[in-house]
Order: structure tokens, then sequence, then C-alpha cells
């Protein structure tokens, strides 16, 4: 049998969903995807990997074929709090992670909070946003940027669910999100992510809350403290033609005690679609 097996497990009463492919007595292996994408998103790296490692690959809360949180509770901690549960329930330290921006702040804090689990982290994009934009925003009162963030909240509350009229409009859409995706990968990464409504539509399956985040977050001085109590080795990746900024440069790469840089030529935000080889070789060396 080829491919992942689906599975459940249960954190803050949710049921969440992973799939995971096999290989028992295996070392661990864990991937998180990003915002508003889904486990499947890793299936070619997972390809690549499943012959030395013990993958699993879970849906955050509200992605994917995990169910929403109610509340809308979609603050990082909660996803951190997910992972500390699904680590502990199936018993997989010392893992290794390789996680995707959403997914890669998520696995830092994790590898903070409980650096004694961890054998090494593979970060894409997951220091989130850079000092350049955090100091613009630490120019708006606080009391503006809350109201901002309600009101925005308000207007997500009305929002429905972008239905579009068949699958190749959906998938479409995958590709205008991310021009780098050969059409091979879109109708894959379309076919886990969307589900087909009653009506004949399609919609994607993530909870459109879940681009708002939500309360109870950490202080940059935080999630820096946290960064720097990570004693495994660590691989911050970036796409060169990224939103990012480079960490070296911008000296967020100075918080953690043994991390080193990938900058991955010719992709963006999603170096592991863009330039798959060229992301497995520095992933490769990494983990030897």
């Amino acid at each position: 049998m080829s491919g992942p097996t689906s599975h459940l497990y249960f954190s803050q009463r949710l049921r969440l969903h992973y799939v995971d492919w096999g290989n028992d007595g295996a070392p661990h292996m864990l991937l998180i995807h990003g915002g508003r994408d889904h486990c499947r998103n890793w299936d070619w790296v997972a390809e690549r990997l499943a012959d030395r490692y013990h993958i699993v690959a879970p849906d955050l809360r509200g992605h994917g074929d995990s169910e929403w949180a109610e509340g809308a509770g979609y603050g990082e901690l909660h996803y951190v709090y997910d992972i500390v549960q699904l680590v502990h329930q199936k018993k997989m330290a010392p893992v290794t992670i390789i996680a995707h921006s959403l997914g890669g702040s998520i696995a830092l804090l994790y590898a903070g909070l409980y650096p004694e689990t961890i054998a090494k982290v593979v970060a894409i994009e997951g220091l989130g946003p850079s000092p350049k934009m955090l100091e613009q925003w630490a120019h708006t009162p606080v009391e503006d940027r809350v109201r901002g963030i309600f009101e925005a909240r308000r207007k997500a509350a009305g929002r429905s669910p972008r239905k579009y009229d068949s699958f190749e409009d959906a998938v479409t859409r995958m590709k205008e999100e991310n021009t780098h995706l050969s059409d091979a990968q879109a109708r894959h990464l379309t076919l886990h992510g969307a589900l087909q409504n009653e009506d004949g539509t399609w919609s994607w399956k993530f909870d459109n809350m879940v681009r708002m985040g939500g309360p109870g977050g950490l202080s940059v001085e935080d999630q820096h403290r946290i960064w720097s109590r990570i004693t495994a080795p660590v691989l911050l990746v970036r796409g060169t033609e990224s939103w990012a900024s480079d960490p070296a440069l911008d000296g967020r790469i100075a918080h953690f005690q043994n991390a080193r840089l990938a900058n991955i030529e010719h992709a963006g935000h999603w170096s592991h679609h863009d330039r798959l080889d060229a992301f497995m070789d520095q992933v490769n060396g990494f983990l030897t």
C-alpha cells in the first residue's frame, strides 16, 4: 500500500486529523503545514523521507479534515498546544520537525518550550513579521491596533466561504496563489484542500476565521526567549523571491543557539513546492 493512512486525535475537545506514512521503528518526523494549507501539501517531501522516518503530518485545527474551533480559537498558542498533545499522545519524542510558515512558527515555539523532545527542526519562513514590519506596527497606538483587529474579525464573521463553479476553477485559484506551481501540483493540492458543496460548487476546507488568528499570543521578546531555549540544530529556510526577510540580515538568526540559513534561489514562500529538489538537497544535508 502506498501513501499515508488517516487518523484522528483529540485536543481541547476538538477532533483533529493527521496522516501517518508508517515505518514503525524509524525515528519520528512531524510535518506541520502553514495557514490555509493542509497536511497533504507535504506529500512530495514525505515520499522522499518515508524510508528513513516514521512521518506524521497533522491538519491544524480549522484546516483540512480537522474540526473548526468554536469561538474561533486560532491563537498561536492553541496550535502549539495541539502539537504538544499529538507528540505526547503518539509518543513521538525525540522528534524531527519540518514546518512551513504558520507551522514553522508553531514548530519553533514548541521546540523552545519542550527542547528535550526535539531532534532537529527545519522551519520554512516561520519567523513571522520582519523587524521592519513590527517597527511600523509599533507606531500605531495599541488601542487602534486592537480596535482594528476587532473590526476585521467582525467583517470576517459575516464573510461566506468563497464558492467556485467547478473543480477546475478552484485549481486555477490555487495557481494564482502560487504561480510557481505546476499543473499537477495545483491539482493535487486542490484535490485535498477543497470539497464539493451540495449545490455542486467547490469551496476550500479551511475555516475563514483562521485568517484572523486570535488572542493569547506572545510578545516579540517572549518569542525570542523561547527560540533561544532550542538546543537542537535548526535550519531556517527562505525563498529568495518570497516576501519574507532574510533572518541573517535582519538579525533574527542570532536568537538561536544553533541555527543556519538556507536561501533557496528562484523560490517564493513555498520553497518545498517551488524548488523541491533544491529544498530536499538542503534538508538531506542538514538531517545527515
